[in-house]
């Protein structure tokens, strides 16, 4: 049963369009454990996606982890 929240439709903008939506799509995922991290824009103009983003990511923490085993 559908309940008709008039009040949370006032919230929504009339360019909102969930057609295509699926409920839940990341909810197991989210469960697992996840972490949102909000780019600035500049640094998303490099970055266009996760894969991007990871990548640069490991390659940072390869450079930092060969750094710390230098000095000890």
């Amino acid at each position: 049963m559908k309940v008709n929240n008039k009040k949370n439709r006032s919230d929504m903008l009339n360019e909102y369009d969930f057609q295509g939506g699926v409920r839940g799509k990341y909810a197991k995922r989210y469960q697992e454990g996840s972490n949102v991290v909000i780019l600035d824009r500049d640094v998303a103009k490099v970055f266009h996606d996760k894969d991007s983003v990871n990548s640069a990511l490991r390659a940072l923490a390869g450079i930092i982890h060969h750094q710390v085993q230098g000095q000890g």
